[in-house]
């Protein structure tokens, strides 16, 4: 299956539009309504205590300011006071709540996220770079915690703003209202054709952006070997390739960004004008008093200056859009690697491929019609030149992937129909690049065998012991209590090999594949595992891919695998034969 995330601004032309968009953000915010709740009361609020002052001081100015009566002024500025600090505490209540909306969205999303990931196969991350997917758990998820914090908010208060503004002017004096509000049409329409330009340009940015971060990372963990080959001007070439780009796109999303704020303020001083010009022959007819002129020009602000934050909020909410679309390209993603119903087959083996063929998404097919069984106590060799097909048979024995075409039994059942926990109890693997994690050496062997979860220090010390693991602690200087740093020269690659070597082994699984396991150890410490595989349960089935051949002169059968194909090879002496002609070949 093909799980390439989209890397193009196609995604911009969502269909349904901004409100099929915002629909889908509504089941993040289904735990919030309380917080909501107090929030929209907060802005509705501030927003009435916002427009009821343009009343108070017109009725001020034609009562009580023709007439000098000084006392009704007071009276009128003690009101005002009073309102604006209403106003004062809703804007700083919806503040706080929005706020706290916002983090707890951001916490929900990246857990959601990441769970998600945790969800997808082997195969997905073959296919995406590490530094574009942090990118989206990281930066992405931020734009959105941004407009629920801050964005927002300011919609629906200027929302409710701009229409309480605008029932204002047209009561007061429906003509003249009227004419305030034209220019706005004219920004509606603007706005309406502009935004999906804006939102592709913010898209666009964001997947530089994921580039820049995937670039970063590719480059800080292979910097050994960029100083090793002398190759800084290289690496440096093509860091300054993807900022470049990512500055350029940058520069196109900051200038949609700020494309409506000139508009909009255009729109409101237009809109000043036409209230001045035909407000004053309005006055000279007798049909207004100077005190509506005024409260009409509060209005228009009131109208016209949420309409210019607007155009911040308009193009926060095409960043979160953005970054909505990238996002929902992960959530949206499902495996394929789902679990099948139980259908057992009479079969005496272990582990049986029947007619399995495999290749990678738009590649070619890496196996062809395979067909071999593993009995069990036996150790098979998997053999072949570089590039044969070993690693890619081993991990479709740990159904890391599944065939192309075919079936795998395991234990004479499709190995499909098994839960992840109890494939992973009867197999285990032990990479050629092992995984670890920050922690104790201890934590790391022990690190998701649920037998010794309850287990004391000396008790997984004995089992240790007992297994025949004990002396390869040997290896570490502070034995269990070792600590591991996986970013660093904490330990050599061979002891990251021994860590994994026994964390597998401690599990005694009924198939144990050994992937180049020892390919990185000296020749004492090997013979010190061999003696340990030895100690394994007499049921356990090993599989050993190898290319150092005295690793598996002890095997019971030796395949031999290049070439899409799966051979028995015989003897160790054939083996030999087959990998030097497999070698001249590739």
């Amino acid at each position: 299956m093909n799980y390439k995330l989209n890397n193009s601004a196609k995604a911009a032309n969502q269909k349904g539009g901004d409100i099929a968009a915002l629909k889908s953000l509504l089941p993040l915010l289904a735990t919030e309504k309380k917080d909501l709740g107090i929030a929209l009361v907060a802005i509705v609020l501030n927003a009435g205590t916002t427009l009821v002052a343009p009343v108070i001081i017109a009725y001020a100015i034609d009562t009580y300011i023709q007439t000098k009566n000084f006392s009704g002024v007071l009276w009128s500025a003690g009101v005002l006071l009073l309102i604006y600090l209403v106003g004062l505490l809703a804007s700083y209540t919806q503040t706080i709540r929005m706020g706290t909306v916002g983090r707890r969205v951001l916490y929900n999303l990246r857990n959601e996220i990441f769970t998600k990931l945790q969800q997808l196969p082997v195969a997905f991350f073959n296919q995406n770079k590490v530094g574009d997917l942090i990118s989206r758990i990281n930066n992405d998820t931020d734009r959105l915690n941004q407009f629920f914090a801050q964005a927002l908010m300011q919609f629906v208060g200027n929302f409710f703003l701009i229409v309480g503004a605008g029932v204002f002017l047209v009561v007061l004096n429906v003509h003249l209202g009227l004419a305030a509000l034209i220019p706005a049409f004219g920004v509606f329409v603007v706005t309406q054709l502009v935004s999906a330009w804006v939102k592709r340009k913010n898209l666009e940015s964001l997947q530089t952006l994921g580039s820049l971060s995937a670039e970063i990372q590719e480059s800080l963990n292979n910097f050994k070997v960029i100083v090793a080959f002398n190759r800084l001007d290289y690496f440096r070439k093509k860091f300054n390739e993807v900022n470049a780009n990512n500055v350029k796109t940058s520069i196109g999303a900051g200038i949609a960004n700020t494309i409506f704020t000139p508009i909009y303020t255009f729109a409101s001083s237009l809109a000043q004008l036409i209230v001045l010009a035909y407000g004053i022959a309005l006055i000279q007819s007798g049909q207004i008093t100077i005190g509506l002129l005024v409260g009409f020009f509060l209005y228009v602000n009131n109208f016209y200056t949420p309409l210019r934050q607007l155009a911040n909020v308009w193009s926060s909410l095409q960043q979160a859009l953005a970054a909505l679309d990238r996002i929902s390209e992960v959530l949206a993603l499902k495996s394929d690697m789902v679990i099948v119903p139980s259908q057992p087959r009479a079969s005496t083996s272990v582990l049986e491929f029947l007619q399995v063929s495999f290749r990678y998404p738009e590649g070619k097919d890496v196996l062809k019609h395979i067909s071999f069984a593993l009995e069990q106590g036996k150790t098979y060799a998997f053999v072949g030149p570089t590039g044969g097909g070993k690693t890619t048979t081993a991990s479709l024995m740990a159904r890391l992937y599944d065939p192309t075409e075919g079936t795998i039994l395991l234990d004479g059942q499709d190995i499909r129909s098994y839960a992840a926990e109890e494939r992973a109890r009867k197999i285990g693997f032990i990479l050629q690049e092992p995984f670890l994690f920050n922690g104790s050496l201890l934590d790391n062997i022990f690190y998701g065998n649920a037998d010794y979860v309850k287990s004391s220090n000396e008790e997984r010390l004995t089992a240790l012991q007992v297994s025949g693991l004990g002396e390869l602690l040997t290896h570490f200087e502070q034995g269990l209590d070792t600590q591991i740093q996986t970013s660093g020269d904490t330990i050599s690659l061979g002891q990251r090999q021994l860590i994994a070597f026994v964390r597998a082994v401690l599990r005694k699984p009924e198939l144990l594949i050994l992937d180049e396991a020892t390919a990185n150890i000296d020749t004492v410490t090997e013979q010190l595992l061999e003696q340990a595989l030895e100690k394994l349960p007499k049921k356990t089935t090993k599989v050993i891919i190898a290319h150092r051949l005295n690793t598996i002169e002890n095997a019971d059968e030796i395949f031999f695998v290049n070439g899409g194909e799966i051979t028995p090879a015989g003897s160790l002496e054939k083996a030999v034969e087959l990998l030097m002609h497999g070698k001249r070949q590739t």
